[in-house]
């Protein structure tokens, strides 16, 4: 099976020889080795090739190795560009440098060892650019992402700050509703403590003896009355009112807690209860 090719490197220059002495110096290396013997047939060759590396000839009929560069810069920027001269005009150079951006500017004949060993530096600087770029690219779209969580996340607190609001402030006016009852109401857990009152119920004494959370509905009716209720929680009756009579005061009407609350306690109101001395 053919090894893939790391790189592709494009030569451009007008003699053929030369194109023919870098393809074997680079024969060895695992390089795509594309050639052109013209600036225009260059461009025409990165139409249709992936490149990341130019090595063109300086004087060159029709294109000068500084424009076929300054065009390619325009178009593929990311290509890393060397020009490989005969002249050392420092003019030419200059010009290169300014207006084809390029990465070196390299002397015929070249050294063989060196021309190596600058092509492999130019390349592990294009995967760095490369390999930086990519970073970048994913660090934007993790950011993206991010900051799409982070907008859900607040909508979702935001909604549930909201429902919370709305939860309390229901509870507050429940606790309101109760509080204007002037029918005292309590209420108990299946064990018989009192967990909830109104203001009502705060006032209402029986046989000397004022409710309060904590307490037992034994602490505050007779033993047989607080059984009677009792019992009737336990019985298992539900959606249904119990009114019971107390022959020395008014009468209690005992309702089960129903829905997701049942078998956790009954609501208890205190109709025309008379303070009973004991």
């Amino acid at each position: 099976m053919e090894e893939s090719k790391s790189h592709s490197i494009l030569i451009v220059d007008d003699e053929k020889n030369i194109i023919s002495a870098l393809k074997r110096l680079l024969r060895n290396e695992n390089y795509n080795i594309l050639s052109g013997n013209s600036g225009a047939e260059g461009l025409e060759i990165l139409k249709n090739e992936a490149v990341q590396l130019i090595i063109s000839d300086q004087r060159m009929p029709g294109m000068n190795g500084t424009e076929f560069l300054s065009r390619v810069m325009n178009v593929y920027p990311d290509i890393i560009r060397i020009i490989l001269s005969g002249y050392t005009d420092i003019d030419s150079i200059t010009e290169a440098i300014n207006k084809g951006h390029i990465y070196k500017f390299l002397l015929k004949p070249w050294n063989d060892s060196s021309l190596v060993l600058e092509i492999r530096q130019a390349l592990d600087q294009y995967d760095l650019i490369e390999a930086n770029r990519k970073l970048h690219t994913t660090v934007l779209e993790q950011n993206k992402k991010l900051k799409m969580i982070n907008e859900k996340l607040e909508k979702m607190v935001s909604d549930r700050t909201l429902a919370l609001e709305i939860k309390n402030h229901a509870l507050e006016l429940s606790q309101t509703v109760l509080d204007d009852l002037f029918i005292p109401v309590i209420g108990i857990d299946p064990d018989g403590m009192v967990v909830l009152m109104n203001k009502s119920a705060q006032s209402l004494e029986i046989k000397n003896n004022t409710i309060s959370i904590g307490c037992s509905i034994s602490d505050i009716l007779n033993e047989q009355l607080a059984l009677k209720i009792i019992d009737y929680l336990n019985s298992g009756v539900q959606n249904k009112s119990e009114c019971i009579k107390e022959k020395e005061s008014g009468y209690i009407m005992v309702t089960p807690m129903s829905g997701r609350f049942k078998g956790s306690g009954a609501v208890i109101s205190f109709h025309d209860y008379k303070q009973v001395e004991p």
